[in-house]
């Protein structure tokens, strides 16, 4: 027997429901795995500023909050982090890019072009770039002496 139009409509508004019901589940598991990565970096993160500095578990949340405050106002930080930032979306980027076939082999591209890194295994590697007379004073600048 034959389906109607009716029949054929409300199997489809069924499939339709069923659909959407996994939909809603996806998303609602997609939404926990992200709390759960976001509570795992939390208190990994928070666990490393306290085992260096242990006396952080004593203090209060507005103690906390002030310290970091503090702690992320100034120049110094925000380059910091910038630079950090920038490096990481390099390597987004450098991960993104296609590999290339030449004769057969696959490679890929070199963010400076060659292929050369300096080898950090070697001694003295950084030698190289390195002023004994500059000085260093502290805030992540250099200064000739």
């Amino acid at each position: 027997m034959s389906k109607t139009s009716l029949e054929k409509i409300a199997n489809w508004d069924e499939e339709i429901a069923q659909i959407r019901n996994k939909q809603k589940l996806e998303k609602q598991k997609h939404a926990k795995a992200e709390r759960a990565a976001r509570t795992k970096r939390l208190c990994s993160r928070h666990g490393l500023l306290e085992s260096m500095l242990p006396e952080i578990a004593g203090i209060t949340d507005e103690q906390y909050k002030s310290i970091i405050e503090k702690a992320v106002d100034n120049e110094f930080f925000r380059k910091l982090l910038d630079g950090m930032t920038a490096m990481a979306e390099d390597i987004v980027a450098l991960d993104a890019k296609p590999t290339t076939t030449v004769d057969g082999v696959k490679s890929t591209e070199q963010p400076n072009g060659n292929g050369n890194k300096p080898n950090s295994n070697a001694p003295n590697s950084h030698a190289q770039n390195h002023n004994p007379n500059h000085k260093h004073n502290g805030n992540g600048t250099r200064q000739s002496g």
